[in-house]
């Protein structure tokens, strides 16, 4: 559409950009004009023609300034300049393929890897909890058993209070082939509160997480896909847990996960103060609640304070004086979020790191660049363009670098993004809910502006500062760059000195990795293969039928050739469950103020440590009379052994567990095994560890075996063979077997995160050194290009060329010796925030610290032989022929 019928309504200014072309070719026609007006008016003077045209011209000041001036009267001299700066920046980078995509590619490896880690910080720490009013909802950091939590929710009213239990397997029978599935127990205030209303029927109401109105169960979208094809008739229906009847009162919408990835099933908590051990000693759950209206997290936990001081004296037995005494109300998504917290941050620092370090080597390449374009800016300022309008078109160039670097960086985020999100455990927190979005595209533009002026200030200084007599008559080959050298230096040093401390971090994580992986964990992971086996509640509510079934089971297991050993246990080392028992010993007294000792209790089949390769410091292993029940005994841990009976033998020592009248005699000392994690034997709370027969005086605090036992088996058969063999050999549709798995997978999965993190780290350390060793190289073919003349007389006047080689060297020693000065204090300053992901390592560990630093100066003394091989290369001949 022509321009003219716009002429209304395109301000002045405005329609002057869009007609620039007509508008300058006006404005040379205009100036053209005056300049041969006044030259012929000097001619009719009888001035001589050439004289009369400099001499109208010097009037002017400069063809160039008066266009400027010109342009600033109409008002558009900043947005065409700018414009003009743009185009000429665009011409000029093309010309340089080489330097703008080496610069471009630098920025958006910084500036995408920034993207990506802060997408996924954002996610997992910043981006609000999928619930209704997330701000509302918090956490308290203390646990109470059943019992408790009803009083806490009958009085404090501050907040709503809701409780749960992670971590619970049921067998699901009914409506097709049994399976196992992970479930979670749930007040019947916890989904409301939460206010993520189910995809088809109902929330539990109040009073139907007590029994006996408890026979519910509400299934997560994924279970209600693949067990009933989402068929929303599928409310209502029947099914069996565990061999308890549940009625489906509803399925959760897809996407929804409380408390974690893995629960399938939410089951009231099934409260009965009737079953006083159950109520009062049973799981110890995390209380989650919603502020009341008006209400403070300091004033809830003050309340709470409050009522803490009242709930000891509710139980039926004396609790601990310290008992909860450290807990706070805190936001829940901090609850959630805190055991990757600093995991992140270190993340954080290590990608604004390599992106300092990006920025510096790009700013040292834009000083090369603008030294080699001395003559080209000098003689712009000949023709009437100031120091100031000559370092702008640097900044322009830098920004235009930038922008490419940032929509690029945009890219390169989200391949690194799919890629770290691949890269980290599973059960990381929120994890699925990270993407790139709208604020990381927002952090790109920020980061887009913050590194164009880091960029190119130091090269737009170093036009200010150009001298320009000196540069004309040296041709860009003069010392004129001089001036550039410290902030060249001054920069690489930083780039140095940045990744040595990420070098140092890196090494560390992986020191400790590799100390953690080297644990000796008390038993042999290899060639030990795994599978579970949960026969249906109703089997094992029969303590004979139970025993039948597993010897059975145990006797066939025995025959397989395939196998050279095989054993059963209740709880797997390394796995996470525990079976707790209140335990009394005989001849302790239990400390004023405490509690008898809650132990850690594994029921074995007679094999097991034989299996495991678990060893026995005193004592004996268990027995086939043992595991009929002949005598009720018992084998503890050595550690226990040393709490207990320091200095002396447990060997037919006594105790027992709460609830029994019968004493159990110590017959074995087991060595320890890390049964907890890699980094300890058994958590904080637990006093000790007991293992007992597989027998019918070997139960659980409710007085039952337990039903679903792990099979352990040296062999060097796949676990997926066998668990067909298992299925084979119990051969009874409502037996589950899952999670067949090695060892050494179970192993590899406790370091799992500390893995990811080494890795990631190491990845970001890598790429940083490696922009700081181009950076040097850069640097010193600098150097060396601003001396080739001077190496060259030396080698004409006689010097060695081990002369000229020290004299490149002890350039490139003295860079790497102030990088690496500067990165040990650096790290020694910073490595301590990561102690926490530290296991036998210390973050100042002298180890780390001088390998990393000698690892760095070989690596960046290395980068120097290029430039120095050029150098030595330099022709006596040439050079002089040059002069």
């Amino acid at each position: 559409m022509p321009f003219e019928r716009w002429r209304h309504v395109v301000p002045l200014r405005w329609r002057s950009l869009l007609r620039r072309t007509r508008v300058e070719r006006d404005l040379d026609d205009e100036i053209r004009y005056h300049v041969e007006t006044e030259t012929e008016r000097l001619i009719a003077a009888g001035i001589d023609p050439a004289a009369a045209r400099r001499a109208v011209l010097q009037r002017l000041g400069g063809v160039e300034a008066v266009k400027e001036r010109c342009r600033d009267a109409r008002g558009v001299a900043f947005v065409e300049t700018v414009a003009a700066d743009v185009r000429y920046a665009v011409r000029t980078l093309w010309r340089s393929p080489a330097y703008a995509t080496v610069a471009v590619l630098t920025l958006a490896l910084g500036i995408g890897a920034n993207a990506a880690v802060f997408s996924l910080a954002d996610g997992i720490m910043m981006a609000p909890l999928p619930y209704a009013d997330p701000g509302g909802l918090v956490a308290v950091t203390a646990t109470y058993p059943g019992g408790a939590f009803e009083a806490m929710r009958r009085e404090v009213r501050t907040l709503t209070a809701a409780a749960y239990a992670e971590g619970r397997t049921f067998t699901l029978t009914g409506d097709g082939e049994a399976v196992r599935v992970s479930g979670t127990l749930v007040s019947a205030e916890l989904l409301p509160m939460l206010g993520v209303k189910p995809l088809l029927g109902r929330w539990l109401q109040p009073g139907e997480d007590a029994a006996p109105r408890d026979r519910y169960v509400i299934l997560s979208h994924a279970l209600w896909k693949a067990r009933y094809g989402e068929d929303p008739h599928a409310i209502g229906r029947s099914i069996d847990l565990d061999g308890v009847r549940r009625e489906i009162l509803a399925v959760m919408p897809h996407g929804f996960q409380f408390p974690s990835t893995a629960t399938q099933v939410w089951v009231p908590l099934g409260l009965d103060p009737r079953d006083t051990p159950r109520y009062w000693a049973g799981d110890f759950m995390p209380i989650v609640g919603r502020l009341a209206g008006g209400a403070t997290r300091e004033q809830a936990r003050e309340e709470i304070h409050a009522f803490q001081t009242r709930v000891p004296a509710l139980f039926p037995w004396k609790m601990p004086a310290d008992w909860n005494n450290a807990l706070a109300v805190v936001p829940l998504r901090d609850a959630i979020v805190g055991g990757v917290r600093s995991r992140l941050v270190v993340f954080l620092a290590a990608v604004a790191i390599v992106l300092l370090v990006a920025c510096a080597n790009v700013a040292n390449l834009g000083l090369s660049r603008a030294f080699a374009r001395e003559r080209e800016m000098a003689i712009r300022a000949a023709i009437g363009a100031t120091p100031r309008r000559v370092a702008r078109q640097l900044l322009t160039e830098s920004a235009v670098l930038a922008v490419l670097g940032a929509v690029s960086g945009l890219a390169v985020g989200a391949v690194v993004l799919a890629m770290l999100k691949q890269w980290l455990p599973a059960d990381t927190p929120r994890l699925a809910q990270v993407h790139l979005n709208g604020r990381a595209v927002l952090v790109c533009a920020v980061l887009a502006i913050v590194t164009g002026c880091a960029v190119g200030l130091a090269p737009a200084l170093y036009a200010l500062r150009l001298r320009l007599r000196t540069a004309l008559e040296s041709g860009g080959r003069s010392g004129s760059g001089g001036a550039s050298g410290p902030v060249r230096r001054v920069l690489t040093i930083g780039q140095v000195a940045c990744a040595v401390v990420l070098v140092i971090a890196a090494g560390l994580l992986v020191r400790s990795l590799w100390r953690l992986s080297r644990v000796d964990a008390g038993f042999t992971p290899g060639g030990l293969v795994t599978a579970r086996v949960s026969p249906p509640e109703s089997l094992c509510a029969d303590a004979d039928r139970c025993l039948t079934f597993y010897r059975l089971l145990d006797a066939r297991l025995a025959e397989a050739g395939e196998l050279r050993g095989a054993a059963f246990v209740n709880t797997l080392p390394l796995t996470g469950a525990i079976a707790k028992r209140s335990l009394e010993i005989q001849g302790y007294t239990v400390p004023s103020g405490q509690t008898a000792p809650l132990v850690s209790m594994n029921v074995i089949t007679p094999a097991y440590f034989r299996v495991m390769e678990i060893g026995l410091e005193a004592g004996r292993a268990f027995t086939a009379a043992d595991a009929a029940g002949s005598a009720p005994v018992v084998v503890v841990s050595s550690s226990t052994a040393r709490k207990y009976w320091s200095g002396e033998s447990p060997i037919g020592r006594h105790l027992r567990f709460a609830g029994e009248q019968t004493w159990r005699e110590i017959v074995g000392v087991a060595a320890d095994v890390r049964a907890h994690d890699l980094t300890m034997d058994e958590p904080g709370w637990i006093a000790g560890t007991i293992y007992v027969p597989h027998a019918p005086n070997g139960t659980l605090e409710d007085g039952r075996l337990p039903p679903a036992m792990t099979v352990v088996a040296r062999t060097p058969i796949e676990p997926a063979r066998l668990a067909a063999m298992l299925r084979g050999i119990t051969d009874r549709a409502d037996v589950v077997v899952d999670d067949a798995r090695t060892m050494g997978e179970i192993v590899a999965q406790r370091i799992a995160a500390p893995a990811a993190t080494a890795s990631l780290l190491a990845s970001i350390a890598v790429l940083a050194v490696t922009i700081g060793c181009v950076g040097v190289y850069g640097v010193l073919s600098f150097l060396v290009s601003r001396r080739f003349r001077d190496f060259g007389i030396r080698l004409a006047l006689g010097a060695q060329p081990v002369h000229v080689f020290w004299a490149v060297m002890k350039e490139a020693a003295a860079l790497c010796l102030g990088g690496v000065v500067i990165g040990i204090a650096g790290a020694a300053a910073l490595t301590r925030w990561m102690s926490s992901e530290l296991y036998g390592v210390s973050p100042t560990d002298p180890v780390t610290y001088v390998s990393v630093s000698l690892a760095v100066a070989i690596v960046t003394l290395a980068a120097s032989c290029i430039p120095t091989r050029r150098a030595l290369g330099a022709d006596p001949l040439v050079v002089l022929r040059e002069q």
